[in-house]
C-alpha cells in the first residue's frame, strides 16, 4: 500500500472560513477516493490548523474507509498530550526536531512536513509569516502545491 502524504499549513489568522471549506471539501474527497492511503500531516498553532482539521474529520468519516491518517506533527512537547491524542489519529514529534528551541521548532516542524509530502495545500496570503516561509520551502523543493488562498488553484 502507497502512503500518498498532503502537508498543510496557514497563516495563524484565517477568515472566510465558508470559502476555504467549499475550496478545501472537493480536494480531501478527490484525495481520500482516488488514493490507496492519505496521510494529512497537520500543525495546531492557528486557525488554518484547527479549522482544516475539523473539514479532514468529517471528509474522513464521509469517503473514508480505513485510507485516512490525520496525523498532529507538533514542533515540541506539550501539556495535553492526551487531548489531541484522542482528537487525531496519530501525534508525533519528529526526532529531527526534538532537541531544537522552541522558538525555532514550528519552522523546522513546517520542513519536516515539507520534505515527507506528496502535496502540499496551504492557505497564503501575504509574504511573511511561517506559512510564508514554508510555502517557499516546498516551492524550492519542487513539490506540488494547493495555495487556496489563490483564487484558481485547485488540483486537477
Amino acid at each position: 500500500m502507497e502512503d500518498y502524504k498532503v502537508a498543510l499549513f496557514g497563516h495563524r489568522d484565517l477568515c472566510e472560513h465558508r470559502k476555504l471549506e467549499k475550496k478545501i471539501y472537493p480536494i480531501l474527497e478527490k484525495l481520500i477516493l482516488e488514493k490507496t492511503y492519505v496521510q494529512f500531516y497537520i500543525g495546531r498553532n492557528g486557525e488554518f490548523d484547527i479549522f482544516t482539521a475539523s473539514i479532514i474529520r468529517r471528509a474522513k468519516k464521509a469517503f473514508g474507509y480505513g485510507n485516512v491518517d490525520l496525523t498532529l506533527a507538533l514542533p515540541y512537547k506539550v501539556k495535553d498530550i492526551e487531548f489531541y491524542a484522542n482528537y487525531y489519529d496519530s501525534v508525533i514529534i519528529p526526532e529531527s526536531i526534538e532537541k531544537i528551541h522552541p522558538k525555532r521548532a514550528i519552522t523546522m516542524r513546517n520542513r519536516w512536513m515539507v520534505e515527507q509530502c506528496n502535496l502540499v495545500i496551504c492557505f497564503v496570503n501575504r509574504d511573511a509569516g511561517g506559512a510564508y516561509t514554508a510555502l517557499e520551502y516546498a516551492t524550492k523543493l519542487g513539490k506540488k502545491i494547493i495555495n487556496l488562498a489563490i483564487e484558481n488553484d485547485v488540483e486537477d
